[in-house]
């Protein structure tokens, strides 16, 4: 049960983003039945559902294509956590494409060649680049060569660009390269805390053991700071493991068979614990040094908008020069 709850299970269904996924679902299909190159750019701080969506539909579309209802495309995930460097991006897709393994450098060579003279014949290539903002380069060159190969005559590249930050092209690119390159664009709204409600309670079909205003006070609680539904879904699984400890630590007051019961002073507690106690009592106790430095990590987090940050980057804001 506790799996079901669990921020890396794939649900059977994406409750609350339906509208979104038709959206997708829409723009995708359309580009690949027509060979058109695009670049989608959804944009929604964490937890929105924003990869969980373009996933679905993907999936929905790879569906359909294997039952010839429409045309054979070609899909590749690059996610800029999983790399070393921006720029590996470029081998990641080469090798993708063609099962050969490149430099960085000969791969953005290649694939520019490719995009310029493509091939009439090729598949649709459907290019997810997520956790786009940990692409950005002093020179912006690997968002830049992605956002405008879809653009080149016949392509038959379309890239679906994820992002936590709404005018992360604008910011990077100035605003008259980001409007040339005609992107399409999508902003995912944190969830409500009904969307989190029925969020959670999905994870649990089958699964009586919440009670409703212990659910509703987790999606209140997460709703009312971000309405993001991995933190809802991290709560609840917290509520669960404690309520599991105190019956386990107990057998006089509860058998085995007594079936576990999550109420709303389960889920305080797991709330205190995830957002209060630990971390206001480090941060406390932290010396000046430590406490300087989550200061800068925290504000290089807000300017990102990623919660995934270099060590170098918070180093080169908390570096005192020298005389």
């Amino acid at each position: 049960m506790r799996k079901r709850l669990h921020v890396s299970a794939v649900p059977d269904t994406l409750p609350c983003r339906e509208n979104e996924l038709a959206q997708v679902i829409e723009q995708l299909e359309t580009a690949i039945e027509k060979k058109t190159g695009c670049c989608i750019y959804i944009s929604g701080v964490p937890g929105t559902g924003k990869t969980a969506t373009v996933r679905e539909a993907l999936r929905f579309l790879q569906a359909r294509s294997e039952a010839g209802e429409m045309q054979p495309f070609y899909a590749v995930e690059i996610n800029g956590m999983k790399l070393t460097e921006p720029q590996q991006s470029y081998s990641v897709l080469w090798e993708a494409l063609t099962d050969t393994k490149v430099t960085s450098a000969h791969a953005a060579e290649l694939l520019e060649t490719r995009f310029k003279s493509p091939r009439l014949d090729t598949e649709p290539i459907v290019v997810v680049m997520d956790e786009l903002d940990l692409l950005v380069t002093s020179k912006q060159n690997v968002i830049y060569s992605f956002f405008d190969w879809p653009n080149r005559p016949n392509s038959n590249l379309i890239v679906v660009a994820i992002a936590n930050t709404m005018d992360l092209p604008e910011r990077l690119l100035t605003n008259r390269v980001s409007s040339r390159l005609g992107l399409k664009r999508m902003n995912f709204q944190p969830y409500t805390y009904q969307q989190l409600s029925e969020i959670v309670q999905s994870r649990l079909i089958g699964i009586d053991i919440f009670d409703k205003e212990a659910i509703e006070f987790a999606s209140r609680k997460v709703s009312a700071v971000s309405g993001d539904a991995r933190r809802a879904l991290d709560i609840c699984r917290r509520a669960v493991e404690l309520v599991e400890r105190e019956k386990y630590k107990a057998p006089t007051r509860a058998t085995d068979d007594t079936p576990l019961r999550i109420t709303i002073r389960a889920v305080q507690r797991a709330v205190t614990e995830l957002f209060t106690t630990s971390n206001v009592s480090c941060v406390q106790k932290g010396s000046l040094h430590q406490k300087i430095f989550l200061i800068a990590l925290a504000n290089r987090v807000r300017r990102r908008g990623v919660p995934d940050i270099e060590l170098r980057e918070v180093r080169m804001l908390v570096s005192v020069p020298k005389d």
